[in-house]
């Protein structure tokens, strides 16, 4: 029924619009770009902190916390700024955010890994720089996930989209958390010959843990960030935005609406507590990652190969989300793979233990059920934001999808903070000793809880959350058909 009221909306406005392929590719761009750009620094930041730039596991924490509580009031600033913005019609009101701010974003993030050794060990540097990037990022992403709900109302169209969006982010991802780790060690001194895990292929790799590997870093950084912005162009030029508030409702957006739309939205509210527990786990695992290779499986130079084959269900597989999801419903999707994700990491740990460490064939396979799972749950949850800034259009007669993106991205953002800054502590609490080539029993116990304990435990409290999710399929078409009519009368 709900595709029957789909179809003929979309036969009475372009607002429901089917999206070309092209399209579709071009707004996925900036999901590459963004996973290119920032992705890096969530992957890799503390890592190269408490090794290469040479600070402590708890500095390198706190400076993720002091710039995640920035991130607090800046965010739904920056939410308000997006949606009082005054916009040109024929350009768009979100897209021109992608080039103007995307610009001092790639600069910045490089500059994150600038290898001058006067800098080393200058904890006021890495907050600086960290500090400024985040709020820069903010400028671009809360734009960019505005920008989604303005292309169309059709919400299969929006499942669709999604699917095609999240390929490219796990591609970004793939590019992320497999090759940027290679290509680092790849350009790092000390170089060894290694079999990295792959059909015997053997690479030379130094030290990237070493602290002369800056130049390593700074080199493979400096190259993502570029071909970031790049793909943040593709998206400038290959979208239309369809869906926007009159200048007069802009103009009426208030700071203070933030809070309204929280206080009302069920669904916002819903929703964003699982994004917060969903990408707390999600960067649990992104951060630790490089040190339980290194250090609880002995096998940094696997990371490659292993990730390889842990990207493959969120690029290949990702067509499979609108299916199961039809056949199983939202909150079911949720389950399957959230279950999975718990299964791949317990696989991870038992990878670890003494008598398993050298069989690659455990890590595959956990790798590829974690990540599966992983990129399923916090990859379709994006496809949920549009029907909430429909809700709220809907109960509140006002359309603030900058705010919504804006709380959502907040979320997430505090979701990364503390997947970045809790592990760090943990470390720290462990005795964890980033100047050293080997760990006391104590850090490697403290890293497989970042791993494995921790993000199993906030998994299953994801599944909780969603279960609480009050939005059905067919109660959105209805808000949304609603909303369209109300539009309309107001235009006549």
């Amino acid at each position: 029924m709900a595709s029957n009221v789909s179809q003929t909306a979309n036969s009475q406005t372009d607002e429901f619009a089917k999206l070309s392929w092209r399209e579709r590719i071009s707004y996925g761009a900036g999901d590459l770009a963004q996973n290119l750009i920032f992705g890096t620094i969530g992957s890799m930041l503390l890592f190269y902190l408490t090794t290469v730039y040479g600070i402590s596991a708890a500095a390198g924490a706190t400076i993720f916390l002091v710039v995640r509580w920035i991130n607090v009031f800046w965010d739904p600033w920056v939410g308000a700024y997006v949606d009082r913005h005054k916009f040109n019609p024929k350009i768009g009101k979100y897209r021109p955010f992608l080039v103007k701010f995307g610009i001092p974003l790639t600069i910045l993030s490089a500059m994150l890994f600038l290898p001058i050794p006067a800098l080393r060990g200058n904890i006021f540097y890495a907050f600086v720089a960290y500090m400024a990037t985040a709020m820069v990022y903010s400028l671009v992403n809360i734009p960019y996930g505005a920008l989604n709900a303005s292309l169309t109302r059709d919400n299969d169209e929006v499942s669709t989209l999604t699917t095609v969006r999240m390929t490219e982010a796990n591609i970004g991802n793939l590019l992320v958390y497999t090759f940027l780790p290679l290509f680092v060690q790849l350009a790092s001194p000390n170089p060894q010959s290694k079999d990295i895990g792959l059909f015997g292929l053997k690479l030379n790799l130094g030290d990237y843990s070493s602290p002369h590997a800056g130049g390593a870093y700074f080199l493979v950084m400096s190259i993502y960030m570029v071909i970031g912005f790049v793909m943040l162009l593709f998206t400038y030029f290959g979208v239309k935005e369809r869906i926007l508030p009159t200048q007069e409702e802009s103009a009426s957006v208030k700071y203070s609406d933030l809070f309204g739309e929280l206080k009302r939205n069920k669904p916002l509210q819903i929703l964003g507590l699982f994004f917060l527990v969903g990408f707390t786990f999600m960067f649990f695992g992104n951060t630790v990652w490089p040190f339980y290779m290194q250090y609880n499986v002995g096998h940094s130079e696997w990371m490659a190969s292993i990730n390889l084959i842990g990207s493959i269900p969120g690029i290949f597989l990702v067509f499979l989300w609108p299916i199961v999801r039809k056949k199983i419903g939202k909150r079911g999707f949720f389950y399957l793979f959230l279950s999975l994700f718990i299964v791949g990491s317990l696989i991870i740990w038992a990878w670890s233990l003494p008598g398993f460490k050298d069989h690659t064939t455990l890590g595959y396979i956990g790798r590829f059920l974690q990540q599966w799972g992983l990129t399923a749950a916090t990859g379709y949850m994006w496809s949920m934001v549009p029907e909430v800034v429909s809700y709220g259009e809907y109960s509140s007669k006002k359309r603030v999808a900058g705010i919504i993106n804006a709380i959502m991205g907040l979320f997430f953002k505090i979701g990364l903070a503390l997947g970045g800054i809790i592990p760090g502590y943990i470390n720290a609490f462990f005795k964890f000793d980033g100047t050293s080539q080997s760990q006391p029993a104590s850090a490697l116990v403290g890293i497989q809880w970042s791993m494995v304990w921790i993000p199993i435990i906030l998994a299953l409290v994801a599944m909780f959350i969603m279960s609480r999710y009050p939005l059905s399929d067919a109660r959105v078409a209805e808000i949304n058909i609603a909303v369209d009519k109300e539009r309309k009368a107001k235009q006549i």
